[in-house]
Order: C-alpha cells, then structure tokens, then sequence
C-alpha cells in the first residue's frame, strides 16, 4: 500500500513538473504589428439625383410629371452605360407647392441612386432631364470592384511585415521566430470612411445661366486617389 502510494504521489509530482515546463515554453512569445497601405482611386461612385414636378412658367395647368422627369433620366442613363439594376429609386417623398387662386398642393418628389464607373458621361445624363425639375445631386458613395483581392493582398502584406518586425526582435535576443500563435485584424478599408463626401451641386442651370458660366463646361469633380491602410496585430512563438 505505501508503495502503490508513494509511485502515486511520484507519478503527480512528474505531471506537475512536466505542466509547469510546458507553461514556461508556451510563455515563450513575442508580440508584433504588422503594417501595409496602398494608394487606390475608387472605380465605382453612387450618385444621389433629386427629381421634382413642377410648373411651367407658373401656368398652373402645365405640369411636368415625376414619371416624365424618371424616364427623361432613365433614357439618358441607360444610353450611356448604366446598368438598369444599378438605376434604382432610393426614397419618394412629396413638397408643398404655392399655386395662385389654389393655394398648396402636394408636389411629388424622388431621390435616385445611379452606379456608375467614372463622372465623364454626368453632364450628358442630365442634359438629357428638364433642367428645372433636377432639385439637386451627390455623390453618396464610393467603392472598387477589386475591393475583396485588394484587402486579401493588403492582410498578407501586414501578417508578413508583423513576422519581419518579430524576427528583428528575436534577433536581438539571439532567438528565433516559430508560428503565429494569435493573430487580430485591426484594419478598417472602407472607403466611405476615408473619402470626403463632396456635394456635387444644385442643377438648376436653365433657371440660371450663371450657374453654367460660373462653373465652366459643367461639373467639375476630381475623384483622388485614397491610401488603404491595414493594421495586423501578431504574438509568435519563441524557438
């Protein structure tokens, strides 16, 4: 009995030794960040068009209809490049309306969201719409149609420079660098983040042929290239 004990207690003590040798190795890690950024300028832009009715020259029996407005876009769109599911209506809302000996009415209104690849073809789309029932334009958004490969090859460039970064730091310590044991991702690439939001601007030209003077052959929007950063935190193990 005491020597069924006493190989107990020696086959405790061994497990116990072995645990507190492994927790020393697995303490044996050095932590990183990994860093990559490249310069890209976006390939897709989502443009925001208001469309209202409205009268013609205050007669109130001639009225130009949301559904002619829509079509008259819709025409212009489609004839220069735009895809008919990337022409969608995004919002319907209504304004009052002051007409003489009537009072208010209900005007209809709505918003529109073209996908587009460049701003070349803008100024022919709206040329093709009555001035006067263009309420205004934006650019809501933007986006690359590589987004997914540039994020993959971005990630791999900073889990790369974080493996380089600890390799510096084990070098240091006569040490060498084993596999990653954690690794988080810190980066943030979307680019509606890190581009400003310019309004384009109120396209009333015909209402006032200043506007088109003052803005030369119509709008004028540079889309600059954006830099999309990634953060890669990394702990390897010490060998």
């Amino acid at each position: 009995m005491k020597k069924l004990l006493g190989l107990l207690i020696l086959i405790g003590a061994t497990t116990m030794a072995q645990a507190q040798t492994g927790n020393v190795e697995n303490s044996r890690k050095v932590a990183t960040k990994g860093f990559a950024e490249r310069e890209v300028t976006p390939d897709i832009i989502y443009l925001s068009i208001n469309l209202k009715e409205f009268y013609i020259d205050g007669n109130t029996k001639k009225k130009v209809l949301i559904e002619t407005l829509e079509k008259q876009l819709y025409d212009a769109a489609i004839a220069n490049g735009v895809k008919k599911e990337d022409f969608t209506i995004q919002n319907v809302y209504s304004y009052n309306h002051n007409v003489k000996k009537k009072g208010n009415e209900l005007l209809q209104a709505r918003q529109y969201r073209l996908k587009i690849a460049d701003l070349n073809n803008l100024d022919v789309i709206l040329d093709k719409v009555d001035p006067f029932g263009i309420e205004s334009t934006s650019i809501s958004g933007y986006d690359h149609s590589q987004k997914k490969e540039i994020e993959k090859e971005l990630k791999t460039e900073a889990v790369k420079d974080a493996r380089r970064n600890a390799e510096i730091l084990a070098e240091a310590d006569q040490q060498g660098v084993g596999k990653a044991l954690v690794i988080n991702d810190n980066s943030s690439m979307n680019f509606n983040d890190l581009i400003p939001q310019p309004r384009v601007m109120s396209y009333a030209k015909a209402a006032d042929a200043s506007v088109m003077e003052s803005s030369g052959n119509g709008l004028n929007i540079d889309i600059r290239p954006i830099k999309l950063t990634c953060y890669i935190d990394v702990v390897f193990e010490l060998k």
